[in-house]
């Protein structure tokens, strides 16, 4: 891998990982989803530094992009495959042993997950852990300063680990906001159904009963849509997080909380 090159005015390629001082800011989505540009959801409100799936994302929805600067990297590779594709294999490898297969159709499914944590909840906490390792992997790419005797300013011992890649993390972020904001946008145009409420890789949708099986289209002939949210055991398939009364989540909003913050537990 190259280290950053600093390029003015660059033509955007959206085969180059790196950093895009960009305005996206004139761009008008669908309010009724969250911004895919901001962390917060909001639409941006002028110039900012963007991944290059980010602006990507722009451009796909049909927007010129015209970039003041970058911070590229022209040589690099696939550095997460081997980590993402071991945990991987563990998820699937502890659902299968719960009878979770991929040859499960969603009634199934959804049925194998609900008896998931009773079944086992040894293997229940294996994929916890796996989950948890995920997290935590992306967070220590970019380990912020440990203990008290830091100071502001100080160099950290993290900043001298070839493991501290920002932008690595950055870039898995922005892809995974954008998958969630496209997949959102294909649900609602294949069912008219927005959410309630969106944290990081959490929805919450109202439907008509305690069913989520409404919540996923499909083709005339029965298949998932395309892009769409489907359920399933891989990465990047959608699982029922947890159901509530709407009453609860209005409540919620109410009260200025995110209800997808509080769905697992339930609370408040």
């Amino acid at each position: 891998m190259s280290g950053p090159r600093h390029v003015r005015a660059p033509d955007f390629d959206p085969r180059i990982p790196g950093s895009w001082l960009v305005d996206l800011s004139g761009i008008v989505l669908d309010p009724r989803l969250p911004s895919p540009f901001t962390p917060s959801g909001l639409p941006p409100d002028g110039p900012a530094w963007y991944q290059t799936q980010t602006v990507a994302y722009a451009r796909e929805l049909g927007h010129e992009v015209a970039p003041s600067e970058a911070y590229l990297r022209h040589e690099a590779g696939p550095y997460l495959d081997p980590w993402h594709d071991r945990l991987r294999a563990a998820y699937l490898a502890t659902l299968a042993d719960l009878g979770v297969t991929a040859d499960l159709d969603e009634e199934e499914y959804l049925a194998a997950m609900d008896r998931v944590k009773a079944s086992d909840p040894a293997a229940a906490a294996v994929l916890t852990a796996v989950k948890a390792t995920v997290k935590g992997g992306i967070g220590k790419l970019r380990e912020r300063p440990q203990g008290r005797r830091y100071r502001p300013g100080d160099r950290w011992p993290a900043l001298e680990r070839p493991t501290w890649r920002p932008d690595i993390r950055a870039a898995v972020i922005a892809r995974a906001r954008v998958n969630m904001h496209r997949k959102m946008a294909r649900t609602a145009a294949a069912t008219g159904r927005y959410p309630l409420a969106v944290l990081s890789d959490c929805v919450v949708y109202s439907v008509p009963d305690l069913s989520p099986r409404g919540l996923v289209p499909h083709t005339p002939d029965g298949a998932p849509v395309p892009g769409a949210f489907r359920f399933g055991p891989s990465p990047g398939m959608c699982k029922v997080e947890g159901v509530q009364q709407t009453a609860w989540a209005v409540d919620l909003l109410e009260q200025g909380l995110n209800p997808a913050r509080h769905l697992k537990a339930g609370d408040e």
